[in-house]
């Protein structure tokens, strides 16, 4: 239920953002591109964060199982 209702607010923003660009007319290519690159950015990021804490976590698992890395 709740990655519905993220897809469900992803798709909003998506719109709104569209709408937006189309009321912005002649510039809207270049407000769209700011706006879905911005995005990326901080989506990229905060995968790599949650990458990096999963690895971490496995680590210590690793040591708390007396494996270690």
């Amino acid at each position: 239920m709740k990655t519905l209702f993220q897809f469900l607010m992803y798709m909003l923003i998506a719109i709104v953002v569209i709408v937006l660009g189309v009321i912005l007319g002649d510039y809207a290519s270049w407000y769209f591109a700011w706006l879905v690159g911005t995005v990326m950015i901080v989506l990229v990021a905060a995968a790599g964060g949650a990458w990096m804490d999963a690895q971490e976590e496995e680590v210590q698992a690793g040591r708390q199982q007396g494996g270690g890395h």
